[in-house]
């Protein structure tokens, strides 16, 4: 089988691998495609210590299909998809045609997706869902407040602007691109936001109260500016650190406007909450616009797209096909 073996943090070749040196697991999954997130994007380009062991196939997440189950939950011939659980980082991941994962990690795709579109979602699709529960159950309802979503036209962003719009909120969507304004529109977004207003060392511990919740991407200065124009009684959901991992702020929002600071962890997320997730996905995701957030390239370009994903010049989702 073809895979991407990291021999070490700087070190990683294409090859022909033996399916006998795959780790243990209950499942065989045929895969059919993978994805480039930004977690993959730092461990391919060494900009960060992303991977714990070696050698190892990095891939944070992938689609296909059951080939062997020795899990009496899952059945030869379902199609799955597996996110997290250290996947890329201390257990092969989906850079190669096969895996072998723990039964309990593979997750059942609604029928109303394909293996590509599970990939067009991916990791940060699914962090999206698991944002937008967040926030509902932080307060936000439908049609009555604004939600921001900052990194809008990255993987999980332009999926939150999608999600949120179609459920009814009305999404104020920030980006660093103006050329991208259409297509957040397109995606539903009612208002693009500049990324320069949620910039700047100097933060005001209350700014002007502007949106009931957000879904930020950033992180550190960028965070704490959204957290100063939320809404009394409004929710943040941090999920990323696009920015850094600092946040220089205050603690006035969270006391004088009794502000949430929601994080969301997809890794390590519990089967129920994963389920949840995949149910508002199935429920409440434009699949029409799965195809205008994602681009799809060959397991060979991986290398070459993480660089530009670093580098800001990547809109959406990257979907890796492997075989």
């Amino acid at each position: 089988m073809r895979a991407w073996i990291m021999n070490d943090p700087k070190t990683m070749e294409l090859r022909d691998v033996p399916e006998s040196e795959l780790p243990e697991g209950d499942v065989l999954i045929d895969v059919h495609y993978s994805t480039l997130n930004y977690k993959d994007a730092l461990a391919l380009t060494g900009r960060g210590k992303i991977v714990r062991s070696f050698p190892m196939v990095p891939g944070i997440d992938l689609s296909g299909v059951v080939a062997e189950s020795s899990d009496a939950s899952v059945a030869v011939g379902t199609p799955v998809v597996v996110n997290g659980h250290g996947m890329g980082e201390d257990h092969w991941g989906g850079y190669a045609e096969r895996a072998r994962v723990p039964g309990a990690w593979a997750q059942p795709i609604p029928e109303v997706f394909s293996v590509e579109d599970a990939m067009a979602i991916g990791t940060a699709g699914y962090t999206a869902a698991l944002c937008v529960l967040a926030v509902e159950e932080g307060g936000a309802e439908p049609g009555q407040e604004e939600v921001l979503v900052t990194g809008a036209t990255g993987g999980v962003g332009s999926v939150a602007v999608s999600l949120l719009a179609r459920r009814g909120h009305k999404v104020l969507a920030v980006t660093g691109r103006p050329q991208h304004a259409d297509a957040l529109k397109a995606l539903g977004a009612a208002e693009v936001v500049d990324r320069a207003e949620l910039s700047g060392e100097k933060i005001r511990p209350l700014g002007k109260q502007r949106w009931h919740a957000a879904i930020d991407v950033a992180g550190s200065t960028t965070l704490a500016h959204v957290l100063s124009m939320t809404k009394y009684g409004g929710v943040v959901a941090a999920t990323g650190l696009a920015d850094g991992m600092d946040m220089k702020g205050w603690v006035t929002p969270f006391i004088l406007r009794n502000v949430r600071l929601q994080g969301v962890d997809s890794v390590m997320t519990p089967r129920a909450r994963r389920d949840q997730a995949w149910s508002l996905l199935a429920e409440s995701l434009d699949k029409t616009q799965l195809t205008s957030i994602r681009e799809v390239v060959g397991l060979e370009d991986v290398r070459e797209k993480a660089a530009d994903l670093l580098d800001g010049k990547v809109r959406g989702r990257l979907v890796v096909k492997v075989r």
